[in-house]
């Protein structure tokens, strides 16, 4: 390691010390259903494709997607959340348990619908997706109840990630209250954040924008890109806005096909270009960044590390068809020797 390399060897040392970890994931959980078929002909209704049903399969989404992501790296992982009493809620648990994600933390609210997101996929192409679900705040008492089992499972833990997707579980009272845990036990708290929200986003460890999210955040019109980032006058003042105002120890700005911008207040921005070789699908890309980016921090990996080791697998699961995530093996193969 030169301080802006990675070698498979320390790639492999870094995944393997994540495995004697433990990761608590909190935020909005969904299924992820997916239709697959194939197109051959345009309906005589209306100018849209009809799909020839093939199959269909179903996986963890949300926050539950990044927990199978930690998992999948083989990083131990505890998922809280609010799913409904209802068959997606059974689904969803059955995935999780045959997954190993421990899902005890996820609290049932018979008022509320569990998310489902229906994507339906012709020729590895995603057609159209259908959303199901509630997206009302948390009411006090489920709230309660899914912290009271968070602080349980707290002081097992090396790091936090909280995925905000706008469905109602990540609220201010609930936010405040994680951060105030995290803080008193100096327990590393990452975000995914959705800007519509205006959440309190201080004082964070990483928060993991993307560009839109970024610009969003810091109240800025995006009227210029570059894929040299340096070169891009608005994304510099957008990440020294965010630096400045959130004050967060790290934080990462996914780009796209140009890469990610590390950015740590007192130092130049660091940019990774991305590595991915062919683009199918960015579904779950950025719960793949902050799982694999999170774990590696709790391992001992320095922010540079982890961000490199978190652009390596975002790489290799948007070449893949469907919300993907990637192994420690293939993870680690993607390195030079």
């Amino acid at each position: 390691m030169n301080g802006k390399t990675l070698s498979a060897a320390r790639a492999r040392q870094i995944l393997a010390a994540a495995q004697k970890t433990r990761v608590l994931v909190v935020g909005d959980v969904m299924l992820d259903q997916f239709i697959w078929g194939g197109v051959s002909r345009i309906s005589p209704e209306a100018p849209v494709p009809v799909v020839d049903f093939a199959r269909e399969s179903f996986m963890p989404g949300g926050a539950a997607n990044v927990a199978r992501n930690l998992v999948c790296l083989k990083t131990p992982a505890e998922l809280f959340g609010a799913i409904g009493n209802d068959d997606a809620a059974r689904k969803l648990q059955r995935l999780l348990g045959e997954q190993n994600i421990g899902c005890t933390g996820l609290v049932r609210n018979s008022t509320r619908h569990t998310s489902i997101k229906t994507r339906i996929v012709a020729h590895q192409q995603q057609v159209v997706r259908i959303d199901r679900e509630t997206r009302g705040a948390l009411d006090a008492r489920t709230t309660a109840r899914l912290l009271a089992e968070f602080r349980t499972k707290l002081p097992r833990a090396a790091a936090v990630i909280v995925g905000d997707y706008g469905k109602g579980v990540v609220t201010q009272p609930l936010l405040n209250e994680i951060k105030s845990f995290c803080h008193e036990r100096g327990v590393w708290l990452s975000l995914d954040p959705k800007p519509v929200h205006h959440l309190d986003l201080s004082n964070l460890s990483l928060i993991t924008p993307n560009r839109k999210e970024a610009f969003e955040l810091a109240d800025l019109p995006d009227e210029t890109r570059n894929a040299n980032p340096f070169a891009d006058k608005n994304l510099m003042l957008v990440a020294e806005r965010l630096l400045n105002e959130l004050r967060p120890a790290l934080l990462l700005i996914t780009l796209g096909e140009f890469g990610m911008l590390l950015c740590q207040r007192g130092q130049k921005p660091f940019h990774i270009p991305t590595v991915a070789q062919e683009v199918f699908d960015v579904s779950g890309a950025g719960d793949t960044v902050i799982a694999t980016f999170t774990l590696a921090v709790a391992a001992g990996a320095s922010p540079i590390e982890a961000a490199i080791l978190s652009n390596h697998a975002a790489g290799i699961v948007v070449g893949k068809v469907g919300t993907a995530t990637t192994s420690p093996e293939e993870l680690a193969k993607s390195f030079p020797k």
